[in-house]
Parts: C-alpha cells; structure tokens; sequence
C-alpha cells in the first residue's frame, strides 16, 4: 500500500506553488481530460460492458458524452465562472471595491461509485480542476475494469504532480480517510457516507456527498398510462436499475395499477422483443452479493405481476414489477437499487404524501410525479422535500447542467453538475478594499463615541422593509446618486476641501 501521507503531501506542496490558480493550467487539464476521453471512448465503453454488461449507446449516452458535455460546458464558460463577482453596496462603503473572490479549496479527495464509474468518477473532477485543486481520484474498486483503464491513463494525460489516480478496497479507502484533505467529494451510499463524514470531521473537512434512497413515483389518474410505462421503465431497466435517482417504487390507486401493469407488458415486449435475456441492450448486476440481494427482493411482498427471471451464471435479473406491496412489506424497508418494481395501491395522493413524510424511510434523492393535473403536481411538490423532482419523466432532472444534482438529509449534501460543480470546489471569499483617505469620514466609528455619531450612524446603517410599488426605489436612488456625486466632489483628490480634511 503507497504511503498516502506523502501523496498527499506532495500533492500539497504542489498546490502551494500556485499554479492550478492560474486559468491556463486549468484550461490545460480539463483539455487534457477531454483529449483522454475521445482518444479512448472505445476503450471506455469495452470496460462499461465487461463490467455491467452496458451497451455501447447506453455507456455513450449516460457515460461518456454525459460527462464531455459537462466538460465542453466547462470549458466554455469557465473565464466567467472564474472571475470576481461584484456585490450590492452600502452608503458606507460607496467608495470601496467589494467583491467574492472564487478560490480553490486545496486538495480534494473524489471517491467515484461503481454503478456509473465513468460519469461518477470524472464528473465531479471537472468542477474541481475547473476551480483550481488538485485532486486525488479513487475510482470504485468494484467496478474494476473501468477503475484499471482510468488508473493507466491518468498519468498519460494529467499533470502527475496535481492529478493522480490511486486504487483499491476498504483498506486503500481507510487509508486515504485517516489523511486531511481540503475536500472530500464522495458518492454511494448512505453506510459509507457516514463513515466519509466522521473521518472529515476529525480535520474540518467539508464534503459533498452524493447518497441514494427510495425516490418515489406517483401516478395520478387519467394519465395516459401507455405513456407513464414508457417513462417508468426506461428509467427502471436503465443500468437494470443500478441508478441513484431510479425510480424505486410506484403509488398509484388500485385500479391504476392493474391497468397500470398491462401497459408495463406491453412496454416491455416492445423494448425487448426476444425479452431481456437475449438482449444486447440490458445490462447485468454488477456482483453476486448485489445480484442476491436484489433477487430476494422478488419475494420479498405482494404478488409478482411481471418479470421475476433470473440467471445465476450472468447475475441476470429480468424487469420485474410486484403488485399489490404493502408499506410494510421487507422490499419497502430498504432502496432496491435494481430492476425490481413495487407497486403500493393508495386512496389518493394525501395518502402517497403521507407515507414519504412519514414512512422512515428518509428523504428521496428524487421525486416523481405524473399527471395532467397541475394543482395535483403542486401540491405534491410542496408538500414533499426531496433532493430533485421532475414531473411527467423520469431521470431527466439529473441531465441539465444549468440544475443542480444533489441530495438533502440521507439523500445527501451539497450538488453538483455544470457550474454548481465549480461552485462546490470553489471556497467564496468575502474581499472589501478600501483607500486611506476620507479619514474624517470613517472617524465616525472611533471613540469617544458621542451621542451625535450614534445619530449619524444610525442614519446611514439603518435599513428599511421594501415597500410595494416600483416608485419606492426612487426616493433611494435620487439619495444614493446625489450623495455619490457629494463624496466624489467634494472628496476627490484635487478638491480643496478633501485637502483640508486630509490633513
């Protein structure tokens, strides 16, 4: 095992010199990174499949371009994400250059998971060399193939002394945790999540963590249900179901469940016309430990409407769709993180509402919802906290770079994706300047303090609600404009009356 001590060390070191501040060097990297993913997408995506078995589209479109999109995004705005941002000014400090100063943390410690190990290793990177750390990767050792092939060509691409690959199991990733870090970026699950958190505690570290949970789905009625199978299942067969923000398990009324389920059939023979077995298209789980335990879940409430195949030798599981589930039924008590899909008949949505709220089962990463009512989508939406909602699709929240992606609760903390990335590895630093003249004026503050200066300075701190109306602006933009024309009159350097007070 490397000596970590020193890696971080070094990495330090490297960081104190002060290049990765500079604009160039990360416009060099986050060229790099693209340079290494189109030169090796076949490589890529051969790993995707001997890992999980994801065909080339699927690892293209969910993997690779997701993650050189974000990157070109990056790249094209990263000047503006960069520079200084300007603040509102007071009375008091009209004269002064206030603004946020966007810095990089130091050294950041990015822990990919394996159900996307390209998407979830590479992405949160970009934020992080888009705001000038270095980084320490370490891919998913269960996703092995994909962690080797990103092992071997980061020190091909990267600059070695800021940007390095390091992999492993528990006791790499235990070693890497006793070390502080200026940031640690972790995605999984909420088990090692906590152990994640406690080890950063020890050094003040802020992390982002990205978890999971059960991102529920409710169906409202007279919906085209055609459609709402469609939706649901592709969302639930994508990556067979290993996806963070899939959907977990489905609320709906009796009666829409039944019909309900119909339409899944038919949904499924059309995306699978010699079924998913025989399918290029359906990936695999991605170990048997994780292939057991959701084919438990098979049997674990209601009755089987769907699916329920499996396949020992290729950790295969079908799409498979449960009816009639209960709350408490064991496949509710925990995320299913496969294709396996309950249904849970309800009243009406203030039944579905109540259950999330109140269920135990913690905040979702995602929440869904479908129906042509749009007072029934509001509702849901305001009565319900979840880290993303979408109406009407699934998965679709986490694709647009200008939303941020992320968690609340067990579901996680922080966001990432597109300029919320660069944001969540930049520390914001508050910066004021001022000049060393108008003395007379910033004497106010000094003591002693008398009874007139309190009454000044009451004057110009007070702060008054906001009125109705845009004609409540005018007042204070005709005081503000006058008294801004007053100092620079009378105080700028060659009037007479800032020398007399200057002297």
């Amino acid at each position: 095992m490397a000596n970590y001590s020193a890696v971080a060390g070094s990495m330090r070191k490297a960081f104190l010199t002060g290049k990765t501040k500079s604009l160039e060097w990360r416009r060099s990297q986050l060229l790099a990174l693209l340079k290494m993913l189109d030169e090796n997408r076949d490589r890529l995506t051969d790993a995707l499949m001997k890992d999980l078995n994801k065909c080339r589209f699927e690892s293209c479109l969910m993997e690779v371009d997701f993650v050189r999109n974000d990157l070109i995004n990056a790249l094209n705005n990263l000047s503006d994400w960069a520079k200084p941002e300007k603040v509102k000014k007071g009375l008091i400090n009209i004269m002064d250059k206030v603004y946020i100063r966007k810095e990089p943390f130091g050294v950041a410690l990015i822990m990919g998971a394996w159900n996307y190990p390209v998407q979830l290793t590479v992405a949160p990177m970009i934020g992080a060399l888009a705001a000038g750390n270095c980084v320490l990767m370490k891919p998913s050792e269960v996703s092995e193939n994909v962690a080797s092939l990103l092992d071997e060509l980061f020190p091909k691409y990267f600059d070695t002394d800021c940007i390095k690959c390091v992999c492993g199991g528990i006791p790499e990733t235990t070693a890497l945790l006793k070390e502080k870090w200026d940031y640690i970026f972790y995605t999984g699950n909420s088990f090692v999540g906590k152990i994640v958190m406690k080890a950063a505690a020890e050094h003040l570290t802020p992390v982002t963590l990205e978890l999971g949970g059960k991102s529920p789905v409710y169906v409202d009625q007279g919906c085209d249900l055609g459609i709402v199978a469609n939706r649901i299942l592709w969302g639930k067969v994508t990556n067979a179901g290993q996806t963070c923000v899939a959907p977990d398990y489905i609320m709906c009324t009796k009666e829409t469940q039944d019909v309900l389920v119909e339409k899944m059939k038919a949904t499924l023979g059309e995306f699978y016309p010699e079924g998913p077995a025989k399918s290029p298209y359906y990936c695999r789980l991605i170990t048997d430990r994780h292939y057991q335990r959701v084919k438990k879940m098979i049997n674990g409430g209601g009755k089987l409407a769907l699916g329920g195949e499996s396949d020992d030798s290729q950790r295969f599981i079908a799409p498979t769709v449960l009816s009639d589930v209960t709350f408490s039924d064991p496949i509710m008590q925990e995320e299913v993180f496969g294709p396996v899909l309950p249904i849970v008949p309800v009243k009406n949505e203030d039944e579905a509402i109540a259950h999330i709220n109140e269920g135990g089962t913690g905040t979702p990463l995602a929440l869904y919802v479908f129906s042509n009512n749009q007072q029934l989508i509001q509702k849901i939406l305001d009565s319900v906290n979840s880290g993303g909602f979408c109406a009407n699709d699934i998965l679709m929240q986490g694709s647009l770079p200008t939303l941020p992606f992320g968690g609340v609760g067990n579901s996680g903390m922080g966001c990432y994706h597109g300029k919320f990335s660069f944001d969540t590895f930049s520390h914001k630093r508050a910066c004021m300047e001022r000049g060393l003249k108008m003395e007379s004026v910033n004497s106010m503050r000094y003591p002693p303090c008398t009874s007139q200066k309190e009454k000044t300075a009451a004057w110009l701190l007070k702060k008054k609600l906001k009125s109705n109306g845009p004609m409540s602006y005018v007042p204070y933009f005709i005081f503000g404009t006058l008294f801004a024309v007053f100092l620079k009159i009378f105080f700028a350097p060659e009037s007479s009356i800032y020398n007399i007070f200057s002297k």
